[in-house]
């Protein structure tokens, strides 16, 4: 039996700039049967690795409509995720996984959706995104908000368009701040300002977030004062996963396994739990 720590060789097919810090990495494994049977579910994540580097946890950022690979979307922040920043096309890998439990697009079937991102967080939306687009009929209406630093730091810009073309869509941007000089036609202010002009209703609805953890408190919050209800709001949240299996525990949140029972959580099953800003 295969050691389930012993990760996969994976080669990258093609880089993809978003933003001065990120980029968006097309990934295949190098044996075929491996990426045949790879399909992760949205929300998933995988551990990747590099020879004396070591090995670190990130989010899926391509959907369904992708099976001869998959993409991952990362941020140079240290020393494993800035020399992937360097990688390019041809560099091999290691990766394992998909781990975790991901977004509850059948428990959405039939409902209107509603994407909350911020920043980065944008990544694991995607794919719910892109199930929507291709699944278009058994979902209600679709609405994405979407915060970013500045419109630098915006992710997947080229896609907007191909999202508001989306049947039954409404896209929805602000900034945090805009530097002078650069034209922005859009708001300010955090995401939580976009919920004035908010079109989902509370009722038939499901909500799917993911962003800073100060940012899901505060969209939880602004969402109950607007009568949805806890078990309607589902956030992903980011831990530093080391086994990816619930082994370890550098991912536990009082009896909870981040890499195992989430990343992505019902809101109601976290009320309580230690070392939580939400």
């Amino acid at each position: 039996m295969k050691d389930p720590y012993l990760p996969n060789t994976a080669e990258i097919v093609d880089v993809k700039k978003q933003s001065y810090d990120t980029k968006t990495y097309r990934v295949r494994f190098v044996k075929e049967a491996i990426q045949t049977e790879f399909g992760p579910e949205p929300g998933q994540f995988v551990m990747i690795s590099m020879p004396g580097l070591g090995e670190a946890p990130f989010s899926l950022s391509s959907g369904p409509e992708r099976s001869d690979c998959f993409d991952t979307t990362i941020r140079a922040v240290g020393n494993l995720t800035g020399i992937l920043n360097r990688c390019v096309v041809g560099t091999r890998i290691g990766v394992r996984g998909p781990y975790g439990k991901g977004w509850p697009l059948d428990k959405a079937k039939g409902l209107g959706v509603l994407v909350i991102a911020g920043g980065i967080g944008l990544a694991p939306l995607r794919p719910i995104i892109k199930t929507v687009q291709k699944n278009r009929d058994m979902y209600g209406t679709l609405e994405i908000l979407y915060g970013a630093r500045t419109p630098a730091d915006e992710m997947f810009v080229d896609e907007y368009e191909e999202w508001k073309r989306i049947k039954d869509t409404t896209l929805s941007l602000t900034v945090d701040s805009v530097p002078k000089g650069v034209t922005w036609p859009h708001k300010v202010g955090v995401v939580t300002g976009l919920f004035d002009d908010m079109r989902t209703p509370a009722e038939d609805s499901i909500v799917m977030t993911c962003g800073p953890e100060i940012m899901m408190r505060f969209v939880a919050r602004g969402l109950l004062a607007r009568n949805f209800r806890r078990n309607q709001i589902y956030v992903s949240l980011e831990r530093r996963m080391r086994c990816g299996m619930g082994h370890c525990g550098h991912c536990q949140i009082g009896s909870k396994f981040v890499c195992k029972d989430g990343p992505v959580f019902n809101y109601s099953e976290l009320q309580g739990l230690p070392d939580l800003t939400l």
